[in-house]
């Protein structure tokens, strides 16, 4: 009698960005999550909840894409908050993962603002395009990669506020495994 042994699946992870329309409902224009950082807006607040996405079912996510061992190779990313035309409000982002009742949440990454954009306040010119003024994040590693139903999270803290926030926009490198 022969046994047939059916082999594990390996998952093979791709790099891509998160952007503001891959938000849940409540989080998925810019603004959306204008509104909301507008609504929280406070000098030396709490830092609260801008950005929500829930992992697709069949998927597991981690937040950052590639290795800092292959510079080229490891994802970029960028963010503003700003009222357009006029300046930026800057602060803390964090970058979270959460279970889907948000019981267990861990911070992955907490980063200053204002090294996240461009000094020009417009929407055309408030996303860097040059990848050696951008900030890497490289996939993080020492975090769990979190599956369905999970959450990826944005979390924010204003420290210099803007005259208002009416447009909010970012691109933030992260791996899907299937």
């Amino acid at each position: 009698m022969t046994t047939q042994r059916i082999a594990q699946r390996k998952l093979v992870g791709f790099g891509t960005d998160l952007v503001v329309s891959d938000g849940d409902t409540a989080y998925d224009t810019s603004a959306e999550v204008a509104a909301i950082i507008q609504a929280n807006t406070g000098l030396g607040g709490p830092f609260f909840l801008c950005w929500q996405m829930t992992v697709p079912a069949q998927q597991i996510l981690a937040w950052g894409s590639g290795s800092p061992s292959q510079q080229r190779n490891q994802g970029y990313m960028w963010f503003y908050a700003m009222d357009a035309g006029t300046d930026f409000e800057d602060g803390n982002l964090r970058l979270v993962i959460a279970n889907a009742r948000s019981t267990r949440v861990r911070v992955v990454k907490e980063m200053n603002t204002q090294r996240l954009h461009t000094t020009t306040a417009t929407l055309a010119g408030g996303s860097p395009t040059d990848i050696n003024t951008m900030v890497a994040l490289p996939e993080q590693v020492a975090f769990p990669k979190v599956g369905e139903n999970s959450l990826m999270q944005l979390f924010f803290q204003s420290t210099i506020l803007g005259t208002t926030v009416d447009q909010s926009n970012f691109s933030i490198p992260a791996t899907i495994y299937q």
